[in-house]
């Protein structure tokens, strides 16, 4: 692939992870050597990740995981740099072989990164292998956000979700697209919200997992921890119920809002990143509890998360040293989190069960007036792309596909 203007900054330049032994034998080095504390009090996850989990995740993964399958992963993907906005934004971009693709950017979360999307890609890029018809595949773009991943670290404020969603439209124009669509999860699903408020040239629509519908008076009431307002139906009452319980858990994303440079922590111990990371607490104690699962999972045929797919994960935060730089996220970002944003371009919304909450369709056709696709799923949960590739790979062929011309979406000027 050439670039828009390799004469300038706007230069594509292949990436490709190579990760020194030293580093490895250093991680393994630290894990083995963690200070560990006593063990907690309670018999269940409310004092934070139990001490029996983390110590043979621990043992796991200093005896027995390998970094080097996830980095050759990683390289069979087709991985670049390019600078957007004087940071360099690293990216990957998988085109599919079939004429009339689609472009589709796909924007991961925290505790997230790129590793989310890897199950994802081929089902999306070639819909054939995987029960799918040709004229519903994508070109796919997976940016790792700024301060994730193999992105670079912002040294100055500003890089919230609204930047993100300009640096985006960006990154599709340089690469040629003029008609794409944006999925989102998580701080994606914030990031692709700004995407439709901003509405850039080019953007069709988006699709979001985690769909910010929540009206005004209902956000208040949740937020502050009130009695439900008046007249709910049963399924707004159910959102608020769950709404309740999701700001009463969510301690981490306080902290990280408020002192995200104090998190020493997460930067000098494997094992106390691991465990920041594990401490989510979606529904389900999500992922902290795929992990008491994963543990005695190699393998996994119906896309729950195993051992070596969380590490993966949480090694890339470690290896690339962004437990920090991501958390600052969190302190940039000064909007609500769950309440409408007033989008109006097309929107495709799938809610699955087991997401921090579950929009009620009511709600959803309010906040995103130009619905072009709403469903319910009946399994999943807040790492869509990650727990189920197949199910969300399904949704995104059904939300878009009214969007396709008959010829084909005009891909030109590579």
């Amino acid at each position: 692939m050439t670039s828009v203007d390799s004469g300038t900054k706007t230069l594509l330049r292949p990436f490709t992870v190579e990760v020194p032994d030293s580093k490895l034998a250093d991680l393994r080095r630290r894990v083995k050597s963690t200070q560990w504390p006593e063990r907690e009090t309670v018999t269940d996850h409310s004092q934070g990740v139990p001490l029996a989990l983390m110590r043979e995740l621990a043992r796991y993964w200093a005896d027995e995981y390998d970094w080097r399958r996830c980095e050759a992963a990683l390289n069979a993907l087709p991985q670049f740099l390019t600078e957007i906005d004087g940071l360099d934004i690293h990216f990957i971009h998988a085109r599919s072989s079939h004429e009339g693709a689609l472009p589709l950017l796909v924007n991961h979360g925290w505790p997230g990164s790129i590793v989310e999307q890897l199950k994802l890609i081929d089902r999306l890029t070639d819909p054939t292998a995987y029960g799918g018809d040709a004229a519903d595949a994508f070109h796919v773009v997976v940016p790792s956000m700024p301060g994730y991943g193999f992105s670079g670290k912002p040294t100055a404020t500003g890089w919230g979700p609204e930047r993100m969603a300009s640096a985006w439209a960006e990154l599709m124009s340089r690469l040629g697209y003029n008609r794409y669509v944006a999925q989102g999860g998580d701080w994606g699903a914030f990031v692709v919200d700004q995407m439709g408020l901003q509405a850039p040239k080019g953007l069709l629509a988006i699709h979001t997992n985690m769909p910010a519908v929540v009206p005004a008076d209902v956000n208040d009431a949740a937020q502050a921890g009130q009695t439900p307002p008046p007249d709910l139906t049963a399924d707004e009452r159910r959102a608020y119920d769950q709404l309740i319980r999701t700001f009463g858990q969510v301690e981490y994303a306080r902290y990280m809002a408020a002192r995200p440079q104090t998190l020493y922590g997460i930067a000098d111990s494997p094992v106390g990143l691991a465990a920041w990371l594990l401490d989510h607490n979606d529904a389900d104690d999500q992922p902290a509890a795929a992990v008491v699962a994963a543990l005695n999972r190699a393998t996994s045929a119906d896309g729950e998360l195993t051992r070596d797919e969380i590490l993966d994960n949480i090694t890339l935060y470690w290896l690339t040293n962004t437990g920090v730089s991501a958390s600052r996220l969190y302190w940039e970002y000064r909007g609500g989190f769950f309440n409408a944003k007033g989008v109006t371009i097309p929107v495709a919304v799938t809610v699955f069960p087991g997401e921090q909450y579950e929009a009620p369709r009511s709600w959803t056709e309010r906040a995103y007036p130009n619905l072009l696709h709403y469903n319910r799923v009946a399994k999943g949960g807040h790492f869509a792309a990650w727990e189920q590739p197949q199910l969300l790979a399904e949704e995104l062929r059904a939300a878009f596909r009214p969007l396709r011309e008959p010829s084909g979406i005009d891909v030109s000027s590579h």
